[in-house]
């Protein structure tokens, strides 16, 4: 929680809304500690009066006008739910961009669209250059892990996460694309194609409908990338892990396997074989 002194008039705050989650709000008179209540005008000009029965009850504080849109969330004064959702809206509605730093994490959202900034002059430009130097981009946290593979010769990992539908899948390809233009290849290496070209054979039989997602996967990859001296790809090892077994398989009563969308078939096909012909034959579920 921010110091008590800088809760005076004039400063900005946030305040939760039903509809919008946040809306910010100005105070309108310095709060002075054991007031029950603040006198905020909200964004669309009414004034309302915020409760506060002690000090932690206070609204967080806004950040300056001049951090708007900031590339790096650590860079904004205070960090807090309602500052980082604001400054990744402005940054995706005025500013057109879809990632953020924050520290050394790639925060990225989802546009539902094809967006061209994923081209080979695109990989060029970020080929060689520091994270700091460049504007947040997958391809800029492909270039920190691949140089510094090259010049420690260390393994790295880059860990994709987030919610259904959220692009881990698309961020991957363009990892993997990434690395192949920079190794040296013009076009996709033989290795990065049979990688590539997987993934729509993966997700037909391991991939489901659900009310976020209509394709959502029912497991986590783990892609194992291989590299020559030169920087080139020389191999590559896909594994799955199944995350969620119980919704594959066990539903509750036969009738709602054919209501649920997030039923997977090629499980239920494996279960059924294995029941008839026993484990000795189907030791997969």
């Amino acid at each position: 929680m921010a110091t008590l002194e800088l809760y005076t008039k004039g400063a900005g705050v946030w305040v939760p809304d039903p509809e919008a989650v946040w809306v910010s709000a100005t105070l309108l008179r310095d709060y002075k500690p054991g007031e029950e209540q603040l006198l905020l005008k909200l964004q669309n000009g009414n004034e309302v009066h915020y409760l506060v029965q002690s000090s932690s009850d206070l609204p967080p504080l806004g950040n300056p006008d001049i951090l708007e849109g900031e590339n790096d969330l650590t860079a904004l004064s205070f960090l807090h739910e309602p500052a980082v959702l604001h400054n990744l809206r402005v940054r995706f509605l005025d500013y057109s961009s879809i990632y953020t730093y924050c520290g050394i994490v790639l925060v990225a959202i989802n546009p539902y669209d094809q967006l061209p900034i994923y081209g080979e002059e695109v990989i060029d430009a970020y080929s060689g250059q520091d994270m700091a130097d460049m504007e947040p981009h997958i391809f800029s946290v492909a270039e920190e892990a691949y140089r510094t593979m090259i010049r420690e010769e260390r393994n790295q990992s880059i860990i994709i996460s987030g919610e259904s539908g959220s692009g881990k899948t698309v961020s991957a390809k363009f990892t993997m694309r990434y690395f192949a233009v920079v190794g040296g290849a013009a076009q996709q290496t033989s290795v990065e194609e049979r990688v590539l070209a997987s993934n729509p054979i993966m997700e037909s039989i391991g991939n489901a409908k659900t009310t976020r997602n209509d394709n959502s996967s029912r497991f986590g990859k783990y892609i194992e990338i291989g590299f020559g001296r030169k920087g080139d790809i020389i191999r590559a090892n896909m594994r799955t892990y199944l995350l969620e077994k119980s919704r594959v398989v066990f539903q509750v009563g036969f009738h709602l396997i054919l209501i649920h969308v997030n039923f997977n078939f090629m499980f239920f096909i494996l279960f059924v074989l294995k029941m008839h012909f026993g484990k000795h034959v189907f030791n997969l579920v």
